[in-house]
């Protein structure tokens, strides 16, 4: 993660979550990432709508030049990249694993914006609608409003295995190979 919000709004995720997959919605608090509210947003686990928005913050509505509760988070893609960001969304979701992508957008000045997205997942609960969280963070200031995003890399954040010592057990010298099977 390169952009200071994804870093931090991460950490929280990461810690509200302890040693379950992901957190469940009602651990996030507002008031502990007050900083970064502007660049959060909220997404309704919602393939047929697209994604639709259930609340994003100021920053991201302004980049976009509008409200966007109830507006298709993929339809903000160009149609090359729509199918893989609704890959990413649903893996994430589904599989509930953080994911990472670099974003370029066009700004109405026709100049390149360079944005991280981090998308997170909620812990599903039975019967209540799945959405997920993450920050749509620019690396430019002052971009105006901006359209027709790009992916342009992406990447799973998988939690760190704890490594433990493998007792390891020789089973048998057979011409000069040394066979040796790991127990667990």
């Amino acid at each position: 993660m390169k952009h200071p919000s994804s870093r931090e709004f991460f950490a929280y995720w990461d810690a509200k979550r302890g040693d379950a997959r992901a957190p469940d919605r009602s651990e996030i608090e507002p008031g502990a990432v007050r900083e970064l509210l502007g660049d959060i947003f909220v997404l309704n686990y919602d393939n047929d709508a697209g994604y639709p928005f259930r609340v994003a913050g100021t920053r991201v509505c302004a980049l976009l030049g509008r409200d966007l509760k109830d507006t298709s988070f993929s339809a903000l893609f160009t149609p090359d990249s729509r199918r893989e960001i609704e890959d990413i969304v649903s893996y994430v979701a589904e599989e509930m694993l953080a994911a990472i992508a670099g974003i370029t957008a066009t700004s109405d000045d026709g100049t390149t914006a360079h944005l991280e997205l981090l998308l997170l997942p909620f812990n599903n609960r039975a019967h209540a609608p799945i959405s997920l969280t993450g920050v749509l963070a620019p690396f430019e200031g002052d971009l105006g409003t901006i359209r027709d995003f790009k992916v342009t890399s992406w990447r799973y954040l998988h939690r760190p295995q704890k490594l433990v010592p493998r007792a390891l057990r020789k089973l048998a010298i057979a011409r000069g190979f040394m066979v040796y099977e790991g127990l667990r």
